[in-house]
């Protein structure tokens, strides 16, 4: 039997921590499940909720920071310093687990070797709703090759996972080391892909896998100030994947250009669209275009900035009345739809 140590870090989050250690210990029959709660020095009675539930059930363990130490921290000291499972699950304490989840994804780490971690489809629901109807029965497995999958993230230049629907494979969790204090707000789609760079990836088809809690305190909630952010951090994230991977990755100068163009295309796509939807008062486009030109010094290039370029001849004013003419308008929200349609369908 396989065993899964789950660590839920927790910052003021002790309402949700009932539910999730719940979704975690009561609905994943098989596995050997160890939960560690880790507090970081909350303010409210978060600490208390923990011990309380660590008091009725021998298999949760709690650790309370006597000051705060920020999550990336507190990530490792679990994941690193505590996890003994074959497999380690990170999951917040606003999320939860499907049924069976841990199953599913034991089975097919347990099936394949060589994969270094699975995971699946997660459900967004908003928080004070009910919860969607998930789907727990499987209709199989993938394995896709380490690098194929991780040269698609480089041809993106987005995550295709939310977080907590993933299993890895603790050991080569201690190997590859823990999450980048450099990138509080990226590290997750580093980590993906380092752990990709030294294995293989396993993908549960069928199956929904975790519960994504949206409320307005989600860490990953992007406004429009902090577009431009966003598109830095995702830049780091690839570049620190090619310095501590270089020697796993021949093609990494091939990879890093894959990358700093779709960022620039983003960052473009980010600008004219603001045109599009009259909101050239909030989005920083002037910022974003330096961005892209940083990324791709030959920006001009690009589709996207020809379509800004049209735009700012038409008009802040006036180009929101004519984007339904105008084809790269058009174009977007077809691409929009297609690229999400695949990711329902395919997780990569």
């Amino acid at each position: 039997m396989s065993s899964v140590s789950v660590v839920i870090p927790c910052y003021k989050y002790g309402h949700f921590l009932a539910d999730c250690v719940r979704s975690v210990l009561d609905e994943q029959p098989g596995p050997d499940i160890r939960v560690l709660i880790i507090d970081d020095a909350s303010p409210d009675d978060s600490a208390d909720q923990a011990h309380r539930l660590a008091a009725a059930d021998d298999r949760i363990e709690v650790r309370v920071h006597a000051t705060n130490q920020g999550h990336i921290a507190t990530y490792n000291e679990g994941l690193l310093d505590w996890a003994t499972g074959d497999y380690s699950v990170l999951l917040s304490a606003d999320d939860r687990l499907v049924p069976g989840a841990l199953v599913r994804a034991a089975a097919l780490l347990d099936a394949h070797p060589e994969a270094g971690f699975a995971y699946g489809r997660p459900l967004r629901f908003v928080h004070g709703g009910p919860l969607p109807k998930a789907r727990t029965e499987s209709t199989g497995s993938v394995v896709y090759p380490g690098h194929w999958w991780l040269e698609r993230r480089f041809r993106e230049a987005t995550g295709c996972i939310t977080s907590p629907e993933v299993v890895v494979r603790t050991k080569l969790q201690q190997h590859v080391g823990g999450y980048d204090p450099k990138l509080p707000h990226a590290g997750d789609i580093e980590m993906w892909m380092r752990l990709a760079a030294h294995a293989d990836v396993g993908y549960v088809r069928g199956a929904d896998q975790a519960y994504y809690r949206v409320h307005g305190k989600n860490m990953s909630t992007v406004d429009f100030g902090g577009q431009l952010d966003d598109l830095r951090q995702r830049l780091v994230a690839y570049d620190s994947t090619l310095e501590k991977c270089r020697d796993r990755l021949p093609d990494a100068d091939r990879l890093s250009a894959l990358v700093r163009t779709r960022l620039a295309r983003y960052a473009l796509r980010r600008a004219y669209r603001a045109y599009d939807r009259g909101r050239t008062g909030v989005v920083p486009v002037d910022e974003l275009v330096a961005f892209a030109r940083e990324c791709v010094p030959s920006v001009e290039g690009l589709p996207e900035y020809r379509a800004l370029a049209l735009r700012r001849r038409i008009g802040a004013g006036v180009m929101p009345y004519l984007q339904p003419l105008v084809l790269s308008a058009v174009r977007d929200r077809v691409r929009e739809r297609l690229w999400w349609r695949s990711w329902a369908r395919r997780g990569v």
